[in-house]
């Protein structure tokens, strides 16, 4: 048996993959390298280039390879674009995830992990943010995430398939050995936008409002490593291939920092200053998200290992000079 990872050449997708081959899973992606990069998949891996959208892809890659279980990444995920074009991202993320449940219903795979957002849950009106809140995303990114999750319901209710929907919150770091990271040119992740302007491949970067009402006036949020977030998606695999009902937790740490806080962070890892800027308040930007993780720690036993913000500041950081270096 083999585990499809859709998405698997992008940033939180390569690192599932180098997780799933530590775990010793057989692995195929299925990327079409629109954002991705195909040497961030591990050899170990397979690759097919090809649209998830594409039926007869997905059929052939399911029985060339025993495909028993999706872990679905593939996908559009910048806000405001989904804004301007939101076309776009109900095609991407809502009509192919539609076709690819379709084939994996067709083929019999037991088990779908997907990939979704905290921004299913827009402004939350309290913060730990529990999966019981109140759905009302913001924007087009959010809503087409929250139909996917909406299907995944209904198929496993109608078929027999089991699911899990893991909703991120603020993702970053890179893989602790520096195999991959956040590789996306023009990425607005803060730390990853922080971590190039201490190196000098920014002039400056913003901050989006300093009147909130917390203890500096920044936003805060939950940041997780990607690394613990690829090892949740491991553990969610071994739950529902061990009879687990379907599930949908939140993934995060359940505490915050600011962003004055991540940006001393960046200056304490890169030991020097950079040029910081005000700038006024984004609309729609709560002034705190942070998980309630009880559920994902309860139900899979999800122990993070990297829940420290200078060591994914110091992950991310290694990573982007890296990165520096393999463009050059």
């Amino acid at each position: 048996m083999s585990v499809l990872v859709t998405g698997g050449a992008g940033y939180i997708g390569s690192h599932a993959v180098i997780d799933l081959l530590r775990a010793g899973e057989k692995v195929v992606v299925v990327d079409d390298l629109s954002t991705g990069f195909d040497w961030a998949i591990q050899d170990a891996a397979a690759l097919h280039t090809g649209d998830v959208g594409d039926p007869a892809l997905i059929d052939r890659v399911i029985a060339e390879h025993d495909v028993d279980a999706v872990i679905h990444f593939a996908g559009s995920i910048v806000v405001p674009e989904s804004v301007e074009n939101p076309l776009k991202y109900y095609s991407n993320n809502t009509a192919k995830s539609r076709s690819l449940i379709e084939r994996c219903v067709a083929s019999r795979v037991k088990h779908f992990i997907f990939s979704s957002t905290a921004a299913v849950y827009g402004m939350p009106e309290a913060s730990p943010v529990s999966e019981e809140a109140a759905l009302r995303p913001m924007s087009p990114y959010g809503r087409s995430k929250l139909m996917t999750e909406w299907m995944l319901r209904d198929v496993a209710e109608a078929h027999p398939m089991t699911f899990a929907a893991l909703r991120y919150f603020n993702v970053a770091g890179g893989d602790p050995e520096g195999r991959v990271g956040q590789s996306t040119a023009n990425a607005t992740h803060l730390i990853k936008a922080a971590c190039q302007t201490a190196l000098g491949q920014r002039p400056f970067i913003e901050v989006f409002g300093d009147d909130y009402p917390t203890p500096d006036g920044t936003c805060i949020r939950d940041y997780i490593h990607v690394s613990d977030l690829a090892a949740a998606h491991t553990s969610a695999l071994g739950y529902l291939r061990g009879g687990g009902e379907s599930l949908v937790a939140n993934c995060g740490y359940g505490r915050g920092f600011s962003v004055r806080e991540v940006l001393g962070a960046v200056e304490r890892v890169a030991g020097r200053d950079f040029e910081v800027r005000q700038a006024p308040r984004r609309p729609g930007d709560p002034a705190s998200v942070v998980a309630n993780p009880a559920r994902i720690k309860q139900t899979l036993g999800w122990v993070p290992a990297y829940d420290d913000l200078d060591t994914i500041v110091s992950h991310a950081f290694a990573w982007e000079k890296r990165l520096a270096e393999r463009n050059r």
